[in-house]
């Protein structure tokens, strides 16, 4: 027998009427908020950023291949990482079917990760990836971002996340690390404080005039959003269900390892 509550039919459209009303009303909200993103002010670019690419090396500039916007996911895969971050492969999963739409509303969408271009191209291969994937690994991209962290900073707690200083990482670098974070740490052939040395984001770019401008970065759970498995998970009847066992998600090939 559930232990939910449960009622007659007339009883669940009077209370979905009723949800309906917030719905449209957190609906409108988005839509305004998402017109205030676009309204923030652009700073220039004036740093030179180099990437490696499939097609060689390339500066922020090339990123956007004659589109007039780009944008970039932070994607957790450091040097010593020998995969990427589970969770952050459960949002790229998603990249496929959109990299497409995107390109032709004048788009482009990348993923941005310090790991050497072969391994992110070796990881694509496993995980049947078709989306354009960048290394940073020679510039200062990720840490200029807030999404990557140096030894030094991690132990002083001398950096900034999602717009705190000595924010999220600070919290998570504790001792012994959440088993969450081990598991994840150990899924990508690390442990727990290298791991934690890179964290997720995403960041917008355009260009006029062959001048870069940042547009906006958001970071945490200001990437709820581009989780498409969470959206699908919001409507369903137990939610995200996180109790399932904490950073549950695993790598697509994963799952009947556990």
């Amino acid at each position: 027998m559930t232990k939910h509550i449960t009622g007659t039919r007339e009883e669940w459209l009077a209370a979905r009427l009723a949800l309906l009303k917030e719905e449209k009303e957190l609906t409108r909200r988005s839509d305004e908020v998402a017109r205030r993103r676009q309204e923030l002010p652009w700073v220039r670019v004036d740093k030179e950023y180099r990437f490696e690419t499939d097609e060689g090396n390339a500066s922020l500039a090339d990123l956007f291949r004659g589109r007039s916007q780009a944008l970039v996911y932070h994607f957790m895969f450091g040097p010593n990482y020998t995969a990427g971050c589970p969770s952050c492969s459960a949002i790229a999963d998603g990249f496929n079917g959109s990299v497409i739409h995107l390109a032709n509303h004048d788009v482009m969408l990348w993923a941005v990760s310090r790991a050497p271009l072969a391994k992110l191209q070796e990881y694509k291969r496993r995980m049947g990836w078709t989306f354009p994937w960048a290394s940073s690994l020679s510039s200062d991209f990720n840490f200029d971002f807030n999404v990557s962290f140096t030894q030094e900073q991690q132990r002083d707690g001398v950096f900034e996340y999602n717009y705190r200083r000595g924010g999220h990482a600070g919290r998570l670098d504790a001792t012994p690390s959440p088993p969450g974070i081990v598991r994840a740490a150990a899924s990508v052939g690390t442990d727990a404080p290298t791991y934690l040395r890179e964290h997720p984001g995403m960041s917008a770019f355009a260009i006029e005039d062959d001048v870069v401008y940042h547009t906006y970065s958001t970071y945490a759970r200001g990437l709820d959003g581009l989780w498409g498995m969470y959206q699908w998970l919001d409507r369903a009847p137990k939610g995200r269900n996180e109790e399932f066992g904490g950073n549950w998600w695993r790598h697509q090939d994963e799952y009947d390892k556990r």
